[in-house]
């Protein structure tokens, strides 16, 4: 049959049916994708953390050899202490600074919005 000799419903008709079709198929498309793409990542997490584990034990390594370097003219119990103290002030600046940050991050534009939204419905106002 032409599509000059369908009528418009029938038309109409196979216009749904192709759209339904066609929808289905994109999204089985996605789903392939979609699979592939997790895959892709949950490797790329898996070599993440592999990468971090490894810069963990070069960090340690590094440490240690800061250590022995100053137990060359110091003992070795103060050589240790003191590396840690150096670590401990550092670790403590890292969060002050990442602290600092989680803060600025807050939206307090739109909590102070919220606010006035909430007076406003209540039937105050801030002038």
């Amino acid at each position: 049959m032409t599509a000059e000799s369908r009528s418009i419903p029938q038309l109409v008709k196979d216009m749904s049916e192709q759209t339904r079709r066609l929808v289905r198929d994109e999204m089985r498309i996605a789903e392939a994708e979609l699979k592939e793409g997790g895959k892709r990542a949950g490797i790329g997490a898996g070599l993440g953390g592999f990468a971090a584990v490894i810069a963990f034990l070069g960090g340690g390594a590094l440490v240690a050899a800061a250590v022995l370097a100053l137990a060359l003219v110091l003992p070795g119990w103060a050589a240790a202490v003191i590396v840690g103290a150096v670590l401990f002030a550092a670790a403590g600046l890292f969060a002050l600074a990442g602290k600092k940050q989680v803060q600025s991050a807050a939206p307090t534009e739109t909590a102070d919005e919220m606010r006035k939204d909430v007076d406003l419905m209540r039937g105050h106002s801030h002038a």
